[in-house]
This record gives C-alpha cells, structure tokens and sequence, in this order.
C-alpha cells in the first residue's frame, strides 16, 4: 500500500499543512481529523488497513489532512473568532487542498469526504455547500447542529450549520446539491451517541424533505463512539460504494 507523507505551505492559513496520502490511483478521498485528531489518526486507529483491498486494487486514493482546530467545537472563545478560525480552514480546503488533489491525480474528478465525529460535521458541510466539488460525503458519529453543540449563535455559524441552513436552501443552490452530492449518515446507539444519533435522524429529515440524495444507517445499541465501529462502518460503506 503506497503511502506518501507532505507539507506543503497553504496561502489560506499562512502556515504548512500537513498530509498523509494512501493509494495509487483511483477516486480521490479527503479524510478530515476527529475532535482533537490529527492527520495520522485514520492510519494509527487501523482505518487504512482496514480498507488495504481497495487502496491497493487501486478503487480510492486517501488524502488525510491535518485540523487547524477544532474550531466550532472549542468552548472558551467566541463566535466570531470561531468563524474566522473555521473560514481559514475552508480556504485551505476549497483553495489550496482540492487544485493540489487534481494536480496529483491529473484531472479534476469529484472528490469524496470522510469524516468520524467532528471530522463528519467537516465532511458533511463540506458536501452541502461545495457540490460541485465534492460528491460523496461519508459521515460516520457526527454532530450536524453547531448551535445545540457550542451554546453559540451568530451568522456565521449559521451558515455553516447543516440542521439550520438547509431547511432554507432553494433555488440553483439546492439544485446543484440535489444532482450532484450523496451523503451517507451512519451512526451508533451506543455510549456517548446519544446527541450524534438525534442529530443524524435530524439531517437524514432534513435531506429527506429537500429530496437530497442520502442514506442514513443506524447500528445497535452496542455500537458505541469508537474507532472500533468506525473501521467496520468504513469498510461496510466503502465497499458498497467502490466494490
């Protein structure tokens, strides 16, 4: 299995980004970080080995980025000083990242997203609002409801905020969404899922009313918020989406 270790500067941040690269070849992936994560925790917790068949039969190519925080999720800072945090970071997303990304892969296919609980916030919005660059959204524990998760409220939170945004979205915005992006919603009952599995029958509502494409996949009450369940869920989506 080929893996690649980077630092490239990014404009949007002014400082070096760090990634690590799975695979040959094949559709492009970017993994986002978990609360508190960084770009090498999808290899250290057995994410990449345990989708070792598809990166070596060349059917996905991983590009793990770093966090530059946790963003909305930090609790002693407020809202606007969150928001520029989280703007930055989605520069060096749509800016740097994704032309680097067709670069490496030498066209300009869509790109999948991947993300365990924060990490499936960042894939989720993501996806919502960058439809045309992004396609596929696997969202495994997240919390999709930025207001009930930081006690914050300003606009531009709300803008980032699925379960607000996208009752409102209308027009060539929801369009693009609707024919271009599938988000897969998977999630646990088990311990501290409690507030993921609500938020996720939230947006699965949500998605379902604006007829944006998406599976929602609830496992049992055993299935906790942990690594563990997030290969398997990994491997079980991948598979059906690449095999």
């Amino acid at each position: 299995m080929q893996r690649r270790y980077e630092k490239f500067y990014s404009s949007a941040t002014g400082q070096d980004m760090e990634i690590l690269t799975f695979g040959y070849y094949g559709p492009p992936m970017i993994v986002f970080p978990s609360q508190g994560g960084r770009f090498y925790d999808f290899e250290d917790h057995g994410m990449t080995e345990a989708i070792k068949h598809l990166l070596e039969a060349g059917k996905l190519k991983l590009y793990c980025v770093d966090r530059l925080d946790d963003s909305w999720l930090i609790s002693d800072i407020n809202s606007e000083q969150l928001a520029l945090k989280h703007a930055l970071y989605q520069d060096y997303i749509v800016q740097d990242l994704v032309p680097a990304i067709h670069m490496d892969c030498k066209n300009s296919v869509p790109i999948g997203l991947i993300g365990c609980s924060l990490g499936a916030y960042q894939a989720a919005n993501f996806a919502l609002k960058f439809p045309h660059l992004f396609h596929y959204a696997l969202c495994m524990s997240g919390r999709y409801d930025l207001e009930a998760a930081t006690g914050l409220y300003s606009r531009d939170l709300y803008f980032n905020n699925p379960v607000a945004y996208v009752p409102n979205l209308h027009g060539e915005a929801l369009e693009q969404i609707q024919h271009h992006t599938h988000l897969v919603l998977v999630c646990g009952q088990g311990i501290f899922e409690d507030k993921c599995l609500a938020e996720t029958q939230q947006l699965a509502q949500l998605l379902n009313e604006k007829h944006i494409s998406h599976e929602i996949d609830i496992w049992g009450h055993d299935v906790d918020h942990h690594w563990y369940w997030w290969r398997k869920q990994l491997v079980r989506h991948l598979d059906k989406a690449l095999g």
